[in-house]
């Protein structure tokens, strides 16, 4: 039988395990519940496993019954601290919730070791399956690379793939991808302005940081619209600011944190030194002083052209043309896999999952709530990755 018509047959037990990692949502880089069960789904498998030092990560090995290179398959496992309002009869209920899809990335990839285990016959090289913790905030991705999993099978992969469902903005079933930059880079801006508080009706025997941390955030608007170019874009948004406590009192200190998001190496180094710059002179104008802590957070994740190019033509010919678009724009989330691809040569691919009878452009989008996958692309998520091995290890001479 053909992988797609395995898949489908590999459905139940896969919306069966997606649930029960939904259910049961872990956080960070230990998910020892979530470990068990992909290992249990892994059982009897003839794969080579690793399971993580400082991390609850699986690592596993494929051998093909035909020499050839390796191909490296990702899927994340970690969840978010969000508390779900689904109303889902398998919703978590202790604050933390799948509301990124990992749970399905990891079924598919469970699905895709199961599809590609009864192919080794025609797998030239090997498989490497990393199944990977810590993708929300933590660095999985680094840490698994500092364990070794590009040289899990004796040698380094070829090519590496990974698959991101979405909850909203995609049609339902249908694959994106992107050559060049597709995520985008991820750094976080610190700032706190100190000053001298005082009493709110003689502000002149005082020294106010807030007048100057709000110059501050609104500078920083106009240092992205006047100086950088749009068509290499920046995106900075300033999610948190705190000052005072009532309205008659003059605080000691303001703080705000930033997020500065942007997709290629050359524009993140001047916007991170833009940002420093600005914050510490506006701070000196005031006669404040300023600290800015900034935490370079996930490279951009570039995908191969020719990797994606790949992966396109895969999805077509497995699954349709109409399942496939290509995306015009890069994403404005980041991801961890970004480091996977400096390495080596590889694309990311997204995969709408939005519930058919919800419209994507306005259904909750990932890290809601509110967020609601569909079961219904398990079998062909899983499908995508094992063709995309199967395909990849035979084209290679």
């Amino acid at each position: 039988m053909s992988v797609r018509n395995d898949s489908r047959a590999l459905q139940g037990d896969l919306v069966d395990l997606r649930r029960r990692l939904h259910r049961e949502p872990e956080l960070g880089l230990s998910l020892p519940r979530t470990q068990e069960k992909v290992l249990r789904a892994l059982d009897g498998l003839p794969l080579e496993i690793t399971l993580g030092e400082s991390t609850s990560g699986v690592t596993a090995v494929l051998r093909g019954e035909r020499p050839g290179p390796t191909v490296l398959l990702r899927g994340d496992m970690d969840a978010l601290p969000v508390a779900e309002r689904t109303g889902l009869d398998f919703a978590a209920s202790d604050g933390r919730m799948h509301a990124c899809g990992h749970d399905l990335h990891t079924s598919m990839l469970v699905g895709a070791a199961h599809l590609l285990s009864a192919r080794t016959a025609r797998l030239a090289g090997d498989v490497v399956l990393m199944f990977q913790p810590g993708e929300e905030g933590h660095d999985g991705a680094a840490h698994m690379l500092r364990e070794g999993v590009l040289t899990a099978s004796g040698e380094r992969p070829v090519a590496a793939y990974a698959l991101h469902v979405a909850s909203a903005g995609q049609p339902h079933g249908v694959f994106r991808t992107r050559r060049g930059p597709f995520f985008a880079a991820c750094d976080t801006a610190t700032v706190v302005v100190r000053g001298a508080g005082g009493h709110g009706s003689t502000p002149h025997l005082a020294r106010d940081p807030i007048p100057a941390a709000c110059e501050m955030v609104l500078a920083l608007q106009t240092l992205v619209t006047r100086g950088f170019d749009i068509h290499d874009p920046v995106v900075v948004t300033v999610g948190s600011i705190h000052a005072g406590s009532q309205a008659n009192v003059i605080p000691h200190e303001a703080r705000f944190e930033a997020t500065v998001r942007t997709y290629s190496d050359a524009v993140r180094a001047r916007a991170k030194d833009g940002i420093v710059r600005i914050v510490r002179g506006i701070g000196a104008a005031h006669g404040l002083q300023t600290d800015i802590n900034y935490e370079s957070g996930y490279p951009v994740t570039v995908n191969d052209d020719a990797e994606a190019e790949f992966a396109a033509g895969t999805v077509a010919e497995l699954h349709g043309e109409e399942r496939f678009s290509w995306s015009d724009n890069p994403l404005q989330a980041s991801e961890d896999f970004s480091h996977i691809l400096h390495e080596i040569p590889g694309a990311m691919i997204t995969l709408g999952a939005c519930p058919p009878d919800a419209a994507p452009s306005h259904a909750p989008y990932n890290h809601s709530p509110l967020a609601v996958f569909d079961d219904a692309v398990l079998a062909d998520g899983a499908a995508l990755y094992a063709e995309l091995a199967l395909r990849r290890l035979n084209a290679v001479p």
